[in-house]
């Protein structure tokens, strides 16, 4: 159900365009846009705040496969993660490198990579 949310909210916006200096995500806007990400995690890395997941596949194939997929949605939006292919699982890791943390683009984006799912 959560993801389905997701796909009816964030995965329907376009990334805008970010530049050096845009305002981070508030903490409200934070709160708001993860309860439609419940599959989601915000970890600090490099004193920086990012979004992260970890989709499980049958094999490295299908995670090669969704990896792939990932990628080609990154280049559509112009707005590129971390991906992480392993053997059954691929951690795909969302932040604005611009502005050194979370904005409303990674938050769509990861709401995109949820609908990736979906046949």
């Amino acid at each position: 159900m959560g993801e389905r949310r997701a796909m009816t909210g964030l995965s329907t916006k376009k990334c805008e365009a970010c530049r050096a200096g845009a305002p981070l995500a508030t903490p409200d806007e934070v709160s708001r846009y993860m309860q439609q990400l419940p599959h989601w995690k915000i970890v600090e890395e490099d004193g920086i705040r990012r979004l992260r997941r970890t989709f499980s596949f049958k094999d490295f194939r299908a995670a090669l496969a969704f990896s792939k997929k990932v990628g080609e949605l990154a280049e559509e939006e112009n707005h590129h993660p971390s991906i992480l292919t392993e053997w059954g699982k691929v951690t795909v890791t969302w932040w604005t490198h611009k502005i050194g943390g979370l904005h409303l683009n990674d938050f769509v984006m990861a709401a995109k990579t949820d609908a990736l799912l979906v046949p």
